[in-house]
């Protein structure tokens, strides 16, 4: 465009007309030097930029990555206005989506990245001072990314409880143990568990509070395995629901209900999205 303005290099010479009937035409529009500076700013440097920040893992580039996708993708819809339809136009469109969706799930797992990072071992180990002071409550919980982990923990300080973390044999971390709990959460399986019964030592518990995440509109592999294992062992129950939608997710302290044959006495909904507690809802 810059070299050849009037387009012919890529075959836009045709496109010219369509342009002249915008406003500012007489000015901006008698040649292809102002679109091809325009999508220079908008779609070349703004993305080298993206690039550049993403490379150096700062949260701004992420962000920008997805944003980027929008923007081209806004371009793109002024095309489809004043153009016929054709092969480039739609090409770059599915680009533009490509690179929103892309870019929106790097996001995600960056802030699960800083997450982790933030919240750490030596985090749980010197702010939770309370925990394990009442031998006879105990907080169960599986956390994949720490999250849940969280909610867990502040939960055991609040009330002295012991905590028991599950472990599974399945993949659960990163990307691919996140399409692999998936996979669970979908089909509504359990996973199979490692060894906690003596840890856990329900027999002595006078109460346990059951902290899940929701997979995939489901009770997360690890706990439902748990509660299967564990039917009419337990005295008395509270659930803590983790989830990244926005519903409340009641109907899953039935199931569980039903798999440890007892009622629960509490239940606690709090929706997490991007490593912030969004809300959170008591059942009443």
């Amino acid at each position: 465009m810059l070299i050849k303005p009037d387009g012919s290099i890529l075959g836009m010479n045709g496109m010219l007309p369509y342009f002249q009937v915008l406003p500012f035409a007489k000015y901006l529009f008698q040649n292809f030097i102002f679109s091809g500076i325009s999508l220079l700013i908008v779609n070349g440097l703004s993305n080298l930029i993206a690039a550049v920040l993403i490379l150096k893992n700062k949260k701004i580039g992420h962000i920008l990555g997805f944003v980027f996708g929008i923007t081209l993708m806004l371009w793109i819809c002024i095309q489809f206005v004043i153009f016929p339809q054709n092969f480039m136009s739609q090409s770059y469109f599915i680009f533009g989506l490509l690179q929103f969706i892309s870019g929106y799930v790097c996001f995600v797992f960056y802030c699960q990245k800083t997450f982790a990072e933030k919240y750490n071992d030596e985090f749980y180990k010197s702010n939770f001072k309370n925990i394990g002071s009442d031998k006879k409550s105990l907080v169960v919980y599986f956390s994949r990314m720490g999250y849940t982990k969280k909610i867990a923990y502040e939960k055991a300080d609040e009330t002295g409880s012991e905590i028991l973390e599950l472990e599974t044999t399945e993949m659960t971390k990163d990307t691919l143990g996140f399409w692999w709990c998936g996979r669970f959460g979908m089909h509504a399986w359990g996973m199979n568990l490692k060894p906690y019964a003596e840890k856990a030592n329900l027999e002595q518990r006078e109460k346990v509070i059951i902290v899940t995440p929701i997979w995939v509109f489901s009770i997360c592999g690890p706990i439902r395995q748990f509660c299967i294992e564990n039917k009419g062992k337990i005295k008395r129950v509270e659930y803590i629901l983790n989830h990244f939608n926005p519903g409340k997710f009641f109907n899953f302290a039935n199931e569980m209900d039903e798999k440890l044959d007892v009622k629960h006495e509490k239940l606690t909904s709090i929706c997490t999205q991007l490593s912030k507690q969004i809300f959170t809802r008591i059942e009443k």
